[in-house]
């Protein structure tokens, strides 16, 4: 194949496929309606909540992290950054974009504070 025949076949599509995409030889699984309602339940019982809209990656479509006022967390797939931002304004959530603001502190303390109390027992 010559360096130019890629440009020859025509434009590709980077839009997932609706039941995933495809990452070399693996499937990533879309996001689908218990997803959404795993994300609504989460934010129920919790406040101070913020939403940060992780891109697409090779390895995974788009996520919605969702950090609560104590560094609780939890990540699903959505449809799209477009559609994690809606859902936010939404639940008067505010949005983020993870790319550019990366994830809050509080996140990563109460990650190392829950490893020291597994370690504990």
């Amino acid at each position: 194949m010559g360096i130019l025949d890629r440009f020859r076949r025509g434009p590709r599509t980077s839009a997932p496929a609706r039941d995933g995409f495809r990452t070399g030889s693996t499937r990533v699984r879309a996001s689908d309606a218990a997803d959404v309602e795993h994300l609504q339940a989460w934010m129920e019982p919790r406040h101070g909540v913020e939403g940060f809209v992780e891109p697409r990656t090779s390895v995974s479509d788009v996520t919605l992290l969702l950090v609560a006022h104590d560094g609780e967390w939890t990540r699903r797939r959505v449809p799209s950054v477009k559609w994690a931002h809606a859902f936010c304004n939404d639940h008067r959530v505010p949005s983020y974009d993870a790319a550019v603001v990366g994830v809050p502190q509080r996140m990563r303390e109460y990650n190392r504070r829950y490893r020291e109390q597994q370690k504990r027992g």
